[in-house]
This record gives C-alpha cells, structure tokens and sequence, in this order.
C-alpha cells in the first residue's frame, strides 16, 4: 500500500435535522443518518473514492467499532483495526433547519491502557516498506499523554513521509519530532506560535517560523472557504477554492489532506497536488452530512481551477 491512515480516536457520526433548536423542549429529529468518523477515516474514504491504494489503521472496540468496521467494509476501504477493551465513541451532528447552523457534539472516546498504547507504537513500527506516506489524523484518545504522540512519530520507519492534521498539544509534540507536511488553521496556528495573527503578513511570518525551525517541511494552512496557503522552505503562495453550495462542511479538511496525498501519489507536483486537495475539499462541502467528497466532481472543480 502506498498510503496508511492513523486514527486513534475514531466514531460513528450520527447526524439528524430538526425544525429549531429550542431550550427546554422535547425536539423532533428528522434524517438520521450514521457515517464513519474521525480524521484517518475520513481520509482514507477519501482516498479509496479516488482510486489510490489505502490502508486505515484504527482504534476498535465495543459494539461501536463492529459497527464502524461494517461502515468501512460496505464503502470498501481496506483498513486493519488495532483492538482495545473500551468502546468506541459515536458524536452527534444536529442541523437546525431554520438557521442552516450546525452543531457539533463530540465525546471523549475510549481510554487506551498503556499496553494498547504500546501495541500502537508496534504496528507503527511495523508498517509495510511500500508505504509512502503516513497519515496521522484526528484527535488524541481520552487520556493520551501528548508526549506519547511524538513516541509514536517516532516509531515510524525512516523513508515514509508523515504527514499530520491534529490539534495543539499533540501537534506541538509531532513539530517537536519533525514531519513532512502539516494542515492546520488560522486558529490552531495562532495556539502554534502563541499570539494573535491578524493580517496575512502575520499569518505568513508564522508560517514560516514553523517551516524555518524544521518543524515540518510543508505547511497547509486551510483558510476555510478562501483555500488553503502553500509553504515551503523558499515559496508561499495561496490557492483559492473554488465556489460551490455549501451544504456541510464537516469532513472538507480531511478531504482536502486526502485529495492531496491521492494526487502525490499519482505523481503530481506539491503545488497541483494541494490544488487537487483543495478541489477535494470544495466537492466535501457539496454532500450532506459527513458524506465526504464524490470522485466526479473533484475532478470537474479541480480542471476549473
């Protein structure tokens, strides 16, 4: 396999509608619906709708991880799933028709024993020597020392690029290690270097602290609906998403990570490669619920670019 997905906090989104969100009143739930979850998972979907070649490493247990391997089975997604004792966790994401609002409930997830936490490491340290990249996405596990994220870094094998979409403490951890390429946002950039980044020269002056300290050698910073900034060592540049109806956003950064990687394994340059992921990200906001992206119209949006 060319591309492995790690996801050590996995869930079942549970996604419903309804009329108005209204204190203190007994609210009627309309389009339920259930979707695989968490960051690794999201990405490889992705991938698997783009025809690359995917493995997704993930956090099983409870009746919740038999249903999520069922999931991932019927869309096809070739995964191995590490098993634990506690139960995997299922978020709920409410849509209030009235507003267009989302709301987004996430739980905490299972407890990993320090014996599951060392079983990780082992497979980490195991991972197959055709694979190219791999994808560290999604949250820590409830608790997860952050220093045990850098261990597991490092237990990757030496010619496999890490790439790495996570939040602060364990972000601080993997710029610690040193990766090839992160995605964060304007707001977990800001947490990054510790103050408030209010014009682009701020933003671009981060950005490259992070890049010149060796942190990681490419930075996606996603922008939203505006794209993403490219950095590299000598170059910054802003690639503009293309506009669509937006219909939901959860799953468009994970798509963007997974729209990138299937076309840098295809071959492409950096630069096409993160226009492909910003395209993936575009068509991510096209579906409802976490349905993530089509491969059609990541396609068609990408040769409109």
């Amino acid at each position: 396999m060319s591309i492995v997905t790690v996801t050590l906090n996995p869930c079942i989104d549970k996604t419903v509608s309804v009329a108005q969100i209204i204190p203190d009143c007994k609210l009627t739930c309309r389009d339920v619906g259930a979707y695989p979850g968490g960051g690794g998972l999201n990405v490889a979907r992705v991938l698997t709708r783009l025809g690359s070649d995917a493995c997704a490493y993930w956090t099983c247990g409870g009746e919740n991880g038999r249903r999520l391997g069922q999931f991932l089975d019927h869309e096809k997604v070739q995964h191995t799933p590490i098993p634990i004792a506690g139960a995997v966790r299922e978020n709920l994401i409410v849509q209030e028709e009235s507003s267009g609002n989302l709301f987004r409930f996430g739980m905490p997830g299972p407890l990993l024993s320090e014996v599951e936490q060392g079983q990780w490491v082992a497979r980490i340290r195991e991972l197959p020597s055709s694979t190219q990249y791999v994808v560290f996405s999604g949250s820590l596990p409830e608790g997860v020392p952050p220093q045990w994220y850098g261990k597991l870094l490092q237990a990757v094998p030496a010619g496999i690029r890490v790439v790495v979409d996570t939040k602060m403490a364990a972000l601080c951890h993997a710029l610690e290690v040193g990766v090839f390429l992160i995605k964060p946002n304007v707001r977990e950039m800001e947490e990054l270097v510790g103050r408030e980044l209010t014009d682009d020269a701020a933003i671009e002056r981060a950005v490259r602290e992070i890049i010149d300290r060796n942190g990681a050698e490419v930075v996606i910073l996603s922008l939203g609906r505006a794209g993403v900034l490219l950095a590299v060592k000598h170059r910054i540049e802003r690639i503009s998403a293309p506009s669509v109806r937006l219909r939901s956003k959860v799953g468009a950064g994970d798509a963007v990570v997974g729209g990138l990687l299937a076309a840098l394994s295809r071959g492409m340059p950096l630069r096409e490669a993160a226009k492909f992921g910003v395209a993936a990200g575009a068509a991510a906001v096209m579906t409802e619920g976490t349905e993530l992206c089509r491969s059609e119209d990541v396609e068609l949006l990408f040769k409109s670019m």
